[in-house]
């Protein structure tokens, strides 16, 4: 199934810094569900050596253990204190993101804040904000999509812990996302969501190569293949709605006979995905609960931002030789070119350095 990461944007300190653009009482929410995990941390080791513990917890904590110390020594990913204490949220979501997208259209609504910039939608730990905001998002006219969110990243400002949002029977879905959130601790930039969640992804994907092939795990590693495999085929469906979309969008026609186009684009979404399910997957219906859930503008925007340079990741990643530091570097590099030419330089390069 399809993973969404979303940075909530709350760490100590920040409420003094305050964007003109964001509320207070965004910030105060943010900050408060934040410290409330914070205070409910405790440390992997220790639960593991407790008998008290049940004996699943123990295993999956022993193994987001490994993967962890798999990240440094082998990923070059920081060594700091986040993952190394774990919470149970109570919830198989820790926030819930809110993305919003006008009607006729396909780039999201943006939302600024202080330190991070800004981004594509707006986390909220608490269930009756995100529905409040997503319902006065409507009532402008936006197409409105709320994903429930496994884990999130304060780049490094404060420890991360371990969720139990984050931990299930997939080792390999636990593992690309911890090397998924530590790569934006390693490499970030300001205001550019789909450059650092396509860059993310490339760490998750080859980490998890890494990770399954170091251990042998041959079987685990055709899964995890065939899970990207039929990712990018739905990316590539996605994709091509998209594009029908944008010729909707951009058409001279009236509102009423834009929005039944949309409607049949959207039909035949679903009408090729059942046809690639049945025919090609082999019956696989991991996507069908996306499916089976309203399809609009802010659902597609929310799949794109993390994919759509992921392939252009992977290539400078091979011009690395594969070799991390120096892939970072150069995505640093490419980073701190003006914005309007960063994709640019990044699907051009022809060398690491």
């Amino acid at each position: 199934m399809i993973r969404a990461w979303v940075r909530i944007l709350a760490v100590a300190g920040m409420v003094g810094s305050l964007a003109g653009c964001t509320s207070v009482a965004y910030y105060a929410e943010s900050l408060n569900g934040h410290m409330n995990i914070m205070a409910a941390r405790r440390d992997v080791g220790k639960l593991i050596d407790d008998p008290s513990t049940s004996p699943v917890l123990r295993s999956r904590l022993e193994t987001a253990r490994s993967i962890r110390q798999f990240a440094i020594d082998e990923l070059a990913l920081p060594d700091n204190d986040s993952y190394r204490d774990y919470v149970d949220v109570g919830r198989d979501y820790v926030t819930l993101a809110v993305y919003a997208v006008p009607e006729f259209a396909l780039a999201p609504h943006v939302w600024c804040f202080a330190v991070f910039g800004c981004v594509p939608y707006k986390g909220h730990f608490s269930k009756a904000a995100a529905v409040a905001e997503a319902a006065e998002l409507r009532r402008q006219g936006f197409d409105v999509h709320v994903s429930g969110v496994v884990a999130y990243s304060t780049l490094g400002w404060s420890s991360d812990p371990l969720l139990n949002t984050m931990l299930g029977d997939d080792e390999a879905y636990l593992a690309g996302t911890v090397f998924h959130e530590l790569a934006h601790q390693r490499v970030y930039i300001e205001g550019d969501t789909p450059f650092n969640e396509a860059f993310a992804v490339a760490v998750e994907t080859t980490g998890v190569e890494k990770w399954l092939g170091t251990a042998g795990n041959r079987a685990g590693l055709r899964r995890y293949e065939a899970g990207r495999k039929r990712q990018a085929d739905f990316l590539a469906l996605v994709a091509r709605t998209r594009e029908e979309l944008d010729r909707i969008y951009r058409s001279a026609e009236p509102v009423e006979r834009k929005r039944a186009a949309k409607a049949a684009a959207i039909e035949r979404l679903r009408e090729r995905y059942r046809s690639m399910r049945d025919r090609h997957w082999g019956g696989y219906r991991g996507y069908d609960g996306w499916f089976e859930t309203p399809i609009n503008n802010a659902k597609l925007a929310a799949t794109a931002v993390y994919s759509d340079r992921v392939p252009a990741f992977l290539r400078l990643f091979e011009l690395c030789s594969g070799d991390y530091p120096r892939f970072y570097e150069a995505v640093r590099r490419i980073g701190s070119v003006d914005r309007a030419d960063r994709v640019r330089a990044l699907e051009t390069a022809r060398t690491c350095g």
